[in-house]
């Protein structure tokens, strides 16, 4: 579904409702808001920064249901939602069921989708295969190290008669150079990793069953617990340029900022259920899918 129109209306002095009108830049520092347009369940945000344009992954349904109704919308940097079902699930050329976090290698998006991870081109949205994953249950989210090799998280989640139950296979998973998965570490003791970045230390997980937050070494496994915020259920994280992390909390219905030396501050307040955070580095915008509410809210955070 392309959608050509947008309402972009002044709220009030912190909030822009998208709507009719030519696309425009918006106002350096002006919060955006992207609502009723179609999303549903939206899990993560991507910026391309080739393209110039934001990625949403939208579940649409159950997180772990094989449906093949997910679906992944492109929006330019005002807010217009340019396609809001670019990739689709239910096109009979994709397969697509549950998307959650995204990551960039070259020309080809990776997306997170339970137990496989897809492979999708670039500029056209079109498939182009799949790594599956051995014994994986709840592939979330994504992130490329600093070695050029392509990590995805397994929060150990499966369906049960009451709702999710754990199911054991928490990990940290790694594609080889040849796509072959690998497990770097795994087990119920880390806390249902989520959020995955890697940095120069190693890789940062956060997590949304223990609410910790630690660093893992690639190469052993090691792991480096960072201090706890006071509130978890953590989701997505990303790195600034001056070494600080911004981690969404399902708990605080927060972003908090981690700085280097360790310190937490909010930067986003009443935001419930924020998923799988983004980062627009050279707008310095911080890109928020509220997950519940079929909501994305950009944020200038530098």
């Amino acid at each position: 579904m392309l959608l050509n129109h947008r309402s972009v209306t002044v709220a009030s002095a912190t909030i822009i409702m998208i709507a009719c009108g030519p696309a425009e830049e918006a106002t350096p520092g002006t919060p955006i808001e992207i609502a009723e347009v179609g999303f549903a369940t939206p899990e993560s945000v991507l910026h391309d920064p080739v393209a110039d344009r934001y990625l949403v992954s939208n579940i649409n349904g159950n997180p772990l249901m094989k449906d093949d109704n997910g679906f992944i919308s492109r929006l330019s940097p005002t807010g217009e939602v340019e396609q809001l079902k670019w990739i689709d699930g239910e096109r009979d050329d994709v397969t697509l069921h549950a998307p959650k976090g995204m990551a960039l290698i070259g020309d080809t998006l990776f997306v997170a989708d339970i137990d496989v991870v897809r492979l999708f081109d670039r500029e056209s949205g079109a498939a182009l295969g799949e790594r599956p994953v051995p014994g994986a249950t709840f592939l979330n989210d994504l992130t490329v190290g600093t070695d050029g090799l392509l990590y995805v998280t397994d929060s150990g989640l499966r369906a049960g008669q009451g709702g999710f139950e754990d199911s054991g296979t928490d990990a940290l998973w790694r594609f080889e150079p040849d796509g072959t998965p690998r497990s770097i570490v795994s087990g119920p003791g880390l806390g249902r990793p989520n959020g995955i970045v890697a940095d120069s230390a190693g890789i940062t997980v956060v997590t949304f069953g223990s609410g910790t937050i630690y660093h893992l070494d690639p190469a052993t496994g090691q792991r480096t617990d960072l201090r706890m915020p006071a509130q978890g259920q953590l989701d997505g994280v990303v790195r600034l340029s001056d070494g600080s992390l911004l981690i969404s909390s399902w708990a605080a219905s927060a972003v908090y900022r981690l700085s280097v030396a360790g310190e937490f501050t909010v930067v986003a307040e009443s935001v419930p259920a924020p998923a799988d955070i983004g980062y627009d580095v050279g707008r310095g915008r911080l890109l928020i899918p509220l997950f519940t509410d079929n909501r994305v809210l950009v944020r200038e955070v530098r």
